[in-house]
Order: structure tokens, then C-alpha cells, then sequence
């Protein structure tokens, strides 16, 4: 039965980030309640009325891909397989105007807080009984937790503060209360973000209660691994790390991007540290939680990047040997105070640095990967894939970091359990082991 739009099956299109991600389930949940039929990243257009594709508009490659699937299933609504396109998000936010007018195909644009309006505009009513909850895409063992919205950093490069508004933390009670719900529906590991995780508390409470959050989630039985991402190195509460070390079901894993370590770019940046600041900030993290897994991202070919102020970042990634790390190449954004800035830097350099650093990148994974050999390391398995079952240890993130591959010998293993793998051999970016 179609409801009063017409509308009843829907397929729902996620693209970019986790915090991205998030917003997609919370719209998912209130769909469904209002008994319209999800799909979620639909393979074909089949039994399908109405698309809604909710973008990213942070770099040039990021918008390039949420602009080219808009224009995939504009094409499709010409041809008539489907009868509606809908637009939310980040590059709705940012240049709704603009699309209208070079898209009219799309029925409707919509923000990154407009999910009431979407509903509505839909002929579904937001239940407020559903705040908060979410319809889980990932694998059911594990989720992310969106602990605030917006960003108060004035990084130079950046357009997110102009797109998702000033931060705004989430109380700890209604975090806890959401992840006491999801562990109950089977999720063993959370992955918390927002923007900025570890200025969570400053506006709410008038200090930084990162550490305090996680402690208390931490008390949530059942819940066996907390992962924190996109933390900032300038003002990085110290007690964090004290928690981080003492605390077992914290994953010893720091998501931090430094973006860079010469000191002229990290001030034009606006980054808050210097070079021998953020070289300090490395140190006093490995120091306080012995064991610990960095993941960092870097961008090269900032406005007026030298070879020589390049070649200081590439020995600073040899040197620092960084658990994980990817490379953005710098994306020239309207709105931003680097826009003022003259892109000096060709694109085809930037491509090469990129190449440079994730080159010498590759080889360092390999060789930390090799010290694990023989080692017994405890692994969340995510899925079976062939001849193995794939899964992580606590110092990967899902998607994005390395993947621990078990050969299967005759045990059942079922995803979203834990087991202990001795690693048998290496590879650069994946471990291989058998269960012990």
C-alpha cells in the first residue's frame, strides 16, 4: 500500500563519512516507522519509486562523486525508472541554489538538518518517540555514535563549520542511553565521532569531558570495544590518554589527523601546534599508552607547499612510522579563509606527494606488520570472504584500516565474535593468521 505521496519504496543512498552515515540511519528509522519500504544502496532500480541520496560536500573529489550519482539517478527518473530524486546533506547545505538550478530533475534539495522536512515533505510525520534511534546499516556487531554536531575550529581549509554550524555536544546521559540501546540489539563495538571528539563537553559543560564520556560508556555491559575517531591534536585532554591506558574495553587507537609538520603551513592552517608541538604531541601519546596504534591523515599541497617544506613532511612520516595514515591531496575550497590563498601547488605535484608519502607509508606498515608475526592478537570478526574469515584487531577501524584474515580450519567462526588468531604472516596493509 503506497501511502499518500504515492511514495513506498525507497531506496536510500549514503555517501562520504560515518557522521554522514549516522544521518542516513536516523532518516531510515522515522521511514520506516511511517511504513515506507528501505532499501539501503540499492544495486539496481528494481521495485524501487524514490531515491534519496544524502551527499558530501567537504573536498572537489567528494563533491565530484556525490554530484555524478545526483546525475546517475536524474538520468534514471528520465528514463523513467524511478519517479522521484531527493537531495540532503552536506552539498545540498552548501550550494542548494546552484543545484536547482543546474539539476531541476531532483524533486527536492534539503540540508543537513532538515530530516522533519524530508519526512514530511514525503507524507510521513516525525515520531518523537524515535529520537535518537537509528535503522544500523553496518554489520550488526558494530556502529558509530555521532557524540556532537558542527565544529567551532577555524581550520583554513576547511568548509565543514560553514556547512554543519557551531558544536554542539550531546548531553552524556542520551549518549549512554543510545548505546545501552544498541548493545542490547547486539552491537559489541562502538566507534564514536563528530568533528571534533575530543572538544566534546566544552560548550555543555564549559570543560572537555571526553575522557568522562568514555569512562562511563565503558560501564555498559556487554559492549567489549569503544573506538574514539577524529580527535585534534591542539588541546588533546591528557587525562584521555590515563583512561585510554586503564580502561580494557577502550580500543588503544588514536584517530588524529596532524595534516601536516612544518610549522609556516601548520600556521597558515590554523592548526593551533607548530611543528615541534605536534612532533611533542606524538611522543606524549605513546608514551602515556605503551602499545598504542596512531592513524593520522596528512594534506600535501597546501597553498605555497616548497619542495623543501614537503621533503620535512616526508621525513617526519619516516621517522614517526605512524600505524596507519592517508594522504589528501589539498582541495581548493570557496568559503575558506586558504581560499584567499593563490592554489599554487599543480595538481599533477600534488598527486605525486601523495604517491611519495603513502609509498614510504606502505613500506613502514609492512615492516610493523612483520613484528606481529607470531604474535596471538585478539580479533573481532566482521565477515567470512572465501577461504577466510575477515576481521580486526582493537587498532583498526572498520573500512578504512588493516584486516586480519583467518584461515578456516574446519571451526566455525560466526561474524561479530571474538577470537584469538596467532599471525602466521604479513603482508602491508593485512595480517594472515589461524585461530589458537
Amino acid at each position: 500500500m503506497k501511502t499518500k505521496s504515492g511514495i513506498h519504496n525507497i531506496g536510500m543512498i549514503s555517501l562520504g563519512c560515518a557522521k554522514n552515515l549516522v544521518d542516513s540511519e536516523r532518516l531510515m528509522k522515522q521511514l520506516e516507522a511511517n511504513r515506507f519500504r528501505l532499501f539501503f544502496d540499492p544495486a539496481d532500480f528494481k521495485g524501487i519509486d524514490t531515491v534519496i541520496i544524502n551527499t558530501c560536500g567537504f573536498i572537489n573529489d567528494a563533491k565530484q562523486e556525490s554530484i555524478d550519482t545526483i546525475l546517475g539517478f536524474a538520468r534514471a527518473k528520465q528514463e523513467n525508472l524511478i519517479s522521484r530524486v531527493y537531495v540532503m546533506g552536506c552539498l545540498s547545505e552548501r550550494y542548494r541554489e546552484k543545484l536547482q538550478v543546474e539539476i531541476p530533475e531532483v524533486d527536492a534539495f534539503f540540508g543537513v538538518n532538515d530530516l522533519q522536512k524530508i519526512i514530511k515533505h514525503i507524507g510521513g510525520s516525525y515520531r518523537t518517540d524515535l529520537t535518537g534511534e537509528r535503522k544500523i546499516t553496518t554489520p550488526g556487531h558494530y556502529t558509530y555514535v555521532k557524540i556532537a554536531e558542527g565544529c567551532d575550529r577555524k581550520c583554513s581549509f576547511c568548509a565543514i563549520p560553514m556547512i554543519r554550524g557551531q558544536h554542539l555536544s550531546r548531553p552524556i546521559e542520551e549518549i549512554a542511553g543510545e548505546v545501552s540501546h544498541l548493545v542490547a540489539a547486539g552491537v559489541k563495538e562502538i566507534n564514536i565521532i563528530s568533528q571534533d571528539t575530543t572538544y566534546y563537553g566544552l560548550d555543555l559543560y564549559k570543560k572537555r569531558l571526553i575522557a568522562e564520556l568514555l569512562e562511563t560508556l565503558s560501564k555498559i555491559d556487554g559492549l567489549e570495544w569503544i573506538r574514539l575517531h577524529y580527535t585534534y591534536p591542539d588541546g588533546f585532554p591528557q587525562e584521555l590518554l590515563e583512561v585510554m591506558r586503564n580502561t580494557p574495553k577502550i580500543c588503544r587507537y588514536v584517530d588524529v589527523p596532524l595534516q601536516h609538520i612544518n610549522s609556516r603551513i601548520l600556521k597558515s592552517m590554523r592548526r593551533g601546534l607548530d611543528g615541534s608541538g605536534t612532533r611533542q604531541f606524538v611522543e606524549s601519546v605513546r608514551k602515556a599508552v605503551p602499545g598504542v596504534a596512531i592513524r593520522t591523515t596528512l594534506i600535501v599541497g597546501y597553498p605555497g607547499e616548497t619542495r623543501k617544506e614537503f621533503e620535512e613532511l616526508r621525513d617526519f612520516v619516516r621517522e614517526s612510522r605512524f600505524d596507519r595514515m592517508g594522504v589528501f591531496t589539498y582541495s581548493h575550497e570557496e568559503d575558506t579563509s586558504a581560499f584567499l590563498l593563490r592554489d599554487s601547488v599543480s595538481e599533477s605535484v600534488k598527486q605525486e606527494r601523495a604517491r611519495e608519502l603513502m609509498d614510504i607509508q606502505e613500506n613502514i606498515s609492512f615492516e610493523l606488520n612483520s613484528h606481529k608475526v607470531g604474535q596471538t592478537l585478539k580479533v573481532l570478526v566482521d565477515r567470512e570472504e572465501g577461504d577466510y574469515y575477515v576481521g580486526r584487531s582493537e587498532h583498526d577501524s572498520p573500512e578504512v584500516d588493516n584486516e586480519v584474515l583467518i584461515a578456516k580450519t574446519g571451526s566455525l567462526v560466526a561474524p561479530g565474535s571474538f577470537c584469538y588468531v596467532k599471525i602466521t604472516k604479513a603482508e602491508s596493509f593485512d595480517l594472515f593468521g589461524e585461530l589458537t
